[in-house]
């Protein structure tokens, strides 16, 4: 029978310590968040939904991102057991550069409509945590901005092949001559995505006042402040800003875009070249034949062709054929650490993060984006740590196994018929 007693006083006073108020706001929210979803949530209720919804949403039915984060959860991990890995390596080299995780910061357009502090806000951020950043064509902070927010890091340019070929020429040039030493020439966008979000918020660059963006703002005032107190916002490196997301990308960008523009970016830029937006092996072995250093398997978040191939389903096999030439990266749908050490042990050198680090941005700024990386880095730390590897050369394909809900016909019926 349990022995009954009086609590003693001094044993309640050790059992119930109180902890210490956090009085400052932004600080107490961002600590309470303990997953990338976590900020996202926080997101949600501090931004206007047509700046939430830009940054949440994806083209047409949100298929390809959808399934591209479904990818992700859809893996079996296989640790090595007795195999200490107290002291783990997270470091590596990508593109002729150091980097001390294995991600960096995707490039974003019109980032500063999401939180006042924008791509600034990202590469101070990014430098810190001795990580590239990666600035848009459509960013909403200089070339130059960048590099006085990141004087010591590393920045990278993502180039969009304009009808005016001589803005993209231009920009190329400005970025070099600013130092950014990659340029991530992207190819997925010759016209813009059908994204219907944004065309049932209103969407538009400025952002429009109607009567529903008024009633949504007023829990949010913090936001408009922002908007209404600091410089205009408007693209740093393109001079028209009035429309709609799609009628902007379709009056700047170019549906004849071709290998000869890469051709020719390639003899203007200096440095390492990158091209964004593959998606199946033939362009992969295409473009590395071309004579590019890298590139970047994506379907741009699921904002262009929805129902377009999984990065991440098709990373082993562009791996195979083009691993050893040149650096194989992946975005699309990266929102847990477990996800970038999934996809280095099956190939990719390196990989980027595009909504992850907008979420921690809306949700609190430049420390909100330290947080966003802050969660990825431990994620990828324990994660690596119970998968028993100190280092990511250590990680392996036989450290996962890939679980196929989508399975093309043609596949299933020959499956079927060996049965």
């Amino acid at each position: 029978m349990v022995k009954r007693q009086l609590p003693k006083p001094a044993e309640l006073l050790e059992l119930m310590q109180f902890k210490k108020p956090e009085l400052n706001g932004r600080k107490r929210r961002l600590d309470a968040a303990l997953t990338i979803g976590d900020l996202r949530a926080i997101a949600k209720r501090r931004t206007p939904k047509a700046a939430f919804d830009y940054t949440d949403g994806a083209a047409e039915g949100e298929l390809s991102l959808t399934r591209a984060r479904q990818a992700f959860e859809d893996i079996e991990f296989h640790p090595d057991v007795l195999r200490p890995a107290e002291n783990v390596d997270m470091s590596t080299t990508i593109l002729g550069g150091p980097s001390a995780l294995p991600f960096g910061i995707a490039p974003t357009g019109f980032t500063r409509l999401m939180q006042t502090e924008g791509e600034s806000a990202g590469a101070s951020a990014a430098g810190a945590a001795g990580i590239p950043f990666t600035l848009s064509t459509l960013g909403t902070t200089s070339i130059e901005d960048v590099k006085a927010a990141n004087p010591d890091g590393r920045n990278w340019f993502q180039l969009y092949v304009m009808r005016d070929r001589e803005i993209s020429y231009g920009l190329a040039r400005r970025a070099a001559a600013a130092g950014f030493d990659t340029l991530q020439f992207t190819v997925d966008t010759p016209v813009a995505g059908a994204r219907l979000r944004d065309k049932r918020n209103g969407f538009a660059i400025p952002p429009q006042l109607t009567v529903g963006t008024i009633v949504n703002a007023i829990p949010r005032p913090w936001w408009w402040i922002d908007f209404l107190t600091t410089p205009k916002l408007e693209f740093a490196s393109l001079s028209t800003t009035g429309g709609t997301v799609g009628e902007l990308l379709n009056s700047a960008m170019d549906p004849t875009i071709s290998f000869d523009d890469l051709a020719i970016i390639r003899d203007i830029w200096p440095g390492k070249i990158v091209v964004k937006g593959v998606q199946n092996v033939e362009d992969s072995v295409r473009l590395i034949d071309a004579g590019v250093d890298g590139i970047i398997l994506s379907n741009h978040g699921g904002r262009q062709l929805d129902r377009a191939p999984i990065p991440f389903h098709l990373l082993p096999s562009v791996v195979r054929e083009v691993g050893r030439d040149a650096t194989v990266m992946i975005d699309t749908g990266i929102m847990n650490g477990a996800d970038i050490v999934a996809s280095i042990a099956l190939g990719a050198k390196f990989t980027l993060i595009g909504r992850a680090y907008l979420y921690g941005l809306m949700a609190g700024g430049r420390e909100g984006v330290d947080r966003a990386i802050a969660i990825l880095r431990s994620e990828i730390e324990r994660t690596m740590k119970l998968l028993g590897v100190s280092s990511l050369e250590e990680l392996e394909p036989k450290h996962v196994t890939q679980l196929t809900r989508l399975v093309p016909v043609g596949q299933s019926t020959r499956a079927g018929a060996a049965v």
